[in-house]
């Protein structure tokens, strides 16, 4: 079966190449030498408790975690995606030795857990590979799930495979290996039982994303920011997606564009950022890329803040940086809304009591969502001209605005608690992660010692 499963893998992969390297060359060649594990960090020191992140999401996730986790708990952190691995690297430098999860393919599985020698593993949100899962399991590495979910799509595709003998099959292999599960939400709960799931290894942990903690603030670049706007409003659009530049730059000039307001526009993935540059040129927009400002406000091929010249839009085409401009926003929109991708995190505004629009699509944050809209914290738009509806009649009415933000930023407070509930969750992992010290082989734990901290599960 595993012969088939990394033959069948490994072809998929070669047939998919042309195309993803064509669609987005520069995003997947830099992750090859890792995910192929060519090129893995050193193994120095204990053996440490494994976190696998798949992007930045995941990773933000993470880092709220580890913050929670004793220090001397030495890490491993893995990411998918080159944006996930680079927010990984400057998160966790000093702190976790950070690699790329190699292919599900057996030489690639193997020579990772050889070289970097796990103790426990942790999947943040859920990422499930078959024969990772197999070879940790076979290791007798106790696993975990944190803030756990199971989407609607996924769930659909799920319930479809397990009413097939081979689906059952793979699907003991991908949850068998998980000993417990820290779910957001009684669905998500509801769900993984009905794909066969133990009710005892299930327990509702809430959601991690609502204890992130605020980040640093910045105060030499919002002082940059705030001059360009030269005081105008600023409107943010955070983590937008293909097709939705479009209908921001649209929506921000129908609500008055640059003489009302200064625009932070951030695309969720960096190598879009040319285009988008390309886009508010031929679309005549007076803006500036991020990184072509310094800390001070001087700009190379800009206009001067204070000058002549107006800045419109600003393009934020730098990394980790969008969760702290958030703060000096008037009105925010959260991408991947206003197209069918399932949305974004909209905590990130609300955390600073930040109005904030979002499209229909936000099915990736289903019961969020659901909160905001019964406690009145976001306005919803359809499209462009419903967004521009939304930002001119909360510049026209700030307190209006001000009172939308109060009620995001109160919906956070209350649902605090998950980090709690995540750390007791993972107790039995950090003993084992102790626990591995005294192996004899330096290989795999002792099996009576891990089933004895994990209650003697799978």
């Amino acid at each position: 079966m595993w012969l088939l499963y990394q033959l069948s893998l490994g072809l998929l992969l070669l047939l998919a190449a042309p195309w993803l390297l064509l669609r987005r060359g520069s995003h997947y060649l830099t992750t090859l030498p890792g995910r192929l594990t060519f090129h893995l960090p050193p193994a120095d020191g204990p053996r440490p408790l494994w976190i696998h992140a798949v992007s930045v999401g995941e990773v933000a996730v993470a880092e709220i975690l580890v913050r929670a986790l004793p220090a001397a708990t030495p890490l491993l952190v893995t990411t998918v995606t080159p944006t996930g691995q680079a927010r990984a690297r400057k998160l966790f430098a000093g702190r976790a030795t950070v690699a790329y999860l190699p292919f599900d393919l057996g030489f690639a599985v193997d020579r990772f857990l050889r070289r970097l020698r796990p103790a426990a593993l942790v999947l943040v949100e859920g990422d499930y590979w078959p024969l990772v899962l197999s070879r940790v399991r076979r290791d007798s590495l106790p696993v975990a799930v944190v803030n756990g979910r199971v989407g609607d799509a996924s769930f659909r595709r799920l319930r479809r495979l397990r009413r097939l003998a081979p689906g059952r099959r793979l699907l003991t292999v991908l949850y068998a290996a998980v000993h417990r599960f820290g779910v957001q939400t009684a669905e998500d709960r509801r769900r993984l039982a009905a794909l066969g799931i133990d009710a005892d290894r299930l327990t509702i942990t809430g959601n991690l994303k609502f204890e992130a903690p605020e980040p640093p603030s910045l105060p030499p670049l919002e002082a940059a920011l705030e001059r360009l706007a030269a005081g105008r409003p600023i409107l943010l659009a955070g983590s937008t997606m293909a097709g939705e530049e479009e209908q921001v730059t649209a929506a921000f000039r129908a609500a008055g564009g640059g003489e009302r307001a200064l625009l932070l526009l951030a695309p969720r993935h960096p190598e879009r950022c040319d285009d988008v540059a390309r886009l508010l040129e031929a679309e005549g927009w007076s803006a500036v890329r991020r990184s072509r400002m310094a800390v001070d406000g001087a700009m190379a091929d800009a206009p001067a803040p204070g000058g002549a010249a107006r800045v419109d839009v600003v393009l934020l085409d730098s990394l980790g940086e969008l969760a702290t401009l958030y703060r000096l926003a008037t009105a925010a929109f959260v991408g991947g809304t206003l197209v069918p991708s399932g949305g974004h995190n909209p905590l990130e505004p609300s955390r600073y009591g930040v109005p904030t629009a979002v499209g229909p699509s936000m099915h990736n944050f289903r019961d969020m969502a659901a909160g905001f809209d019964a406690a009145g914290a976001w306005r919803r738009a359809a499209d462009a001209g419903e967004l521009a509806a939304v930002w001119s009649a909360w510049l026209d009415d700030p307190a209006a605005a001000q009172r939308v933000g109060a009620r995001a930023r109160d919906l956070v407070e209350e649902n605090r608690g998950a980090l709690d509930r995540s750390r007791s969750l993972l107790e039995p992992l950090l003993a084992a992660v102790k626990a591995a010290d005294a192996t004899t082989d330096g290989g795999a734990p002792d099996r009576r010692a891990v089933q004895a901290e994990t209650g003697g599960k799978p």
